[in-house]
């Protein structure tokens, strides 16, 4: 009986180096792993040995007959993937090894000229910090302090998953585990740049490793932007999961209608809390403050829009899916769809994508408080004298304007990382400038620097996609260290 991969997917990989037979796809060695929504298990060469479940940090992973209430969908999404074509020729292509089982992750490369003890400083303590403090503690000779600013650790993992996606937070399990390592120190409340300087930490440590992600939304350039009733999507999720940088950000709940303008899965989340049964959110680690608020909400409609057409949502397939078929109330104009050409679609996904839509588009128009998915409005300005009373937006590619009143308005056109200072930025990127991880200056490394994660990649992939970027990562930095190359310490770490 084969297994299924579902909706909590986090892209970890583990599950594919545990798999006996090589059939969980794509492995971090193929071309699509970076950009995959998901990894997908292969009906027809599945074992049913199970390996993968153990493995799984996430529990995303179940035997087809015990697939969880509403996600019965994946069975298909994960035969589809592969269709009737045999693994040789499938989406991802791979070689006659594809049933060979691949070398276990947890098997570190030899290093045989490491400093010892050799002193890791980490910046940061989200998912890339914690899975780059796993790889590199499989050296004995190392040793790890991580520095975080905030008073709890863990990054997005714990302020940026919605409270209602259980499965997915779990992973903060694997990341007590990491965190309980002996030769791990994690300093909270310690900011780097107002309680120590980089230079203090590259004279203390053999190398400093940067893992501060991309904090900062990009900004919607349109006018009235800036007036009251507008905020970001991601100061609403801060604000939910309590994160101490966004207790002020509530928003007012007042009004029939919030509009979200961008339709990733961010945008998802927040309509969805927004519309959520408080009771069943109850059950959750929201904030408390944000679950009075939503209890006392007038909001009845949220409209999340996208520029382009139905066939390119920011959405990924299993966030859609977990949407359309969990408790929230989700709906679709049929107009939104009927200029969408199927066969024309590039991809598997997204041409499941439109099916669900039109599934949705199918529905009655669900009771309030819903979701409504719009697309190809491309947003004009905020329209309003001294606070939000709408968007103005024009159809994608035309003169017509439509104009929506609502009393909220929220952006979620991605994320962005900032300047910090003493490392060299790539402005048009919006990363630290870095070739595989080691942060350069026109192109020639700077000894002992390095980066992981969103600031290094920019903010693409999920959780489980920062193990491989962070092993990446490290691979470089102990091979610098093997070959003599990282600056000498000044100083004793504790001096």
């Amino acid at each position: 009986m084969p297994h299924v991969i579902t909706q909590p997917c986090c892209g970890d990989a583990s599950c594919v180096y545990a798999c006996p037979v090589n059939c969980i796809h794509p492995t971090p060695d193929e071309p699509d792993f970076a950009t995959a929504e998901m990894l997908y298990i292969d009906p027809g060469t599945c074992v049913d040995c199970g390996a993968c479940v153990t493995a799984c940090p996430v529990g995303a992973i179940a035997p087809i007959h015990r697939i969880p209430e509403g996600q019965e969908r994946f069975t298909a999404v994960n035969a589809e993937h592969y269709g009737d074509q045999p693994p040789s020729v499938a989406r991802f292509p791979v070689d006659a090894l594809w049933r060979k089982p691949l070398a276990p992750i947890g098997k570190p490369k030899a290093f045989d000229g490491l400093p010892d003890p050799m002193e890791i400083a980490i910046v940061g303590s989200g998912p890339s910090a914690m899975y780059a403090a796993d790889e590199l503690l499989k050296h004995s000779q190392v040793r790890v302090t991580m520095f975080e600013r905030l008073s709890e650790p863990f990054g997005l993992a714990r302020f940026g998953v919605a409270p209602d996606h259980k499965a997915t937070r779990s992973v903060a399990d694997l990341f007590n585990t990491i965190a309980a390592h002996p030769r791990l120190q994690i300093l909270l409340n310690t900011h780097i740049g107002t309680d120590l300087t980089l230079e203090q930490l590259r004279a203390d440590y053999d190398a400093v490793l940067w893992a501060g992600g991309a904090p900062t939304d990009r900004r919607l350039e349109i006018p009235g932007v800036d007036l009251p009733g507008v905020q970001s999507a991601t100061s609403v999720v801060g604000w939910y999961n309590g994160h101490p940088d966004f207790r002020e950000a509530a928003p007012a709940l007042t009004g029939d209608r919030a509009v979200v303008i961008g339709n990733g899965n961010v945008a998802l989340d927040v309509a969805r809390i927004l519309t959520a049964d408080p009771n069943r959110l109850a059950d959750t680690d929201i904030a408390l403050e944000a679950l009075a608020a939503l209890r006392g909400s007038t909001v009845r409609e949220v409209l999340v829009v996208g520029r382009r057409g139905p066939e390119h949502g920011a959405f990924t397939l299993p966030e859609l899916i977990g949407l359309a078929d969990g408790p929230a109330r989700v709906w679709v104009d049929p107009a939104d769809l009927t200029d969408v050409d199927v066969a024309a679609l590039d991809s598997r996904e997204d041409a499941e994508k439109v099916a669900l839509l039109r599934e949705l588009a199918a529905r009655p128009q669900p009771a309030a408080p819903f979701i409504r998915l719009a697309f190809g409005l491309t947003p004009q300005e905020v329209r309003g004298a001294e606070r939000a009373t709408g968007v103005r937006f024009v159809r994608t590619g035309t003169d017509e304007t439509v104009d929506v009143d609502a009393s909220l308005v929220f952006t979620a056109i991605g994320y962005r990382g900032r300047p910090i200072p003493d490392l060299p930025f790539d402005d048009a990127n919006g990363t630290v400038a870095n070739v595989a991880g080691r942060v350069t200056v026109d192109q020639e490394p700077v000894p002992g620097l390095y980066v992981t994660g969103w600031i290094k990649r920019g903010p693409t992939g999920f959780i489980g996609t920062n193990k491989t970027d962070s092993r990446e990562t490290v691979d470089h930095l102990l091979a610098d260290a093997d070959a003599g190359l990282l600056p000498r310490r000044r100083t004793a770490v504790g001096a």
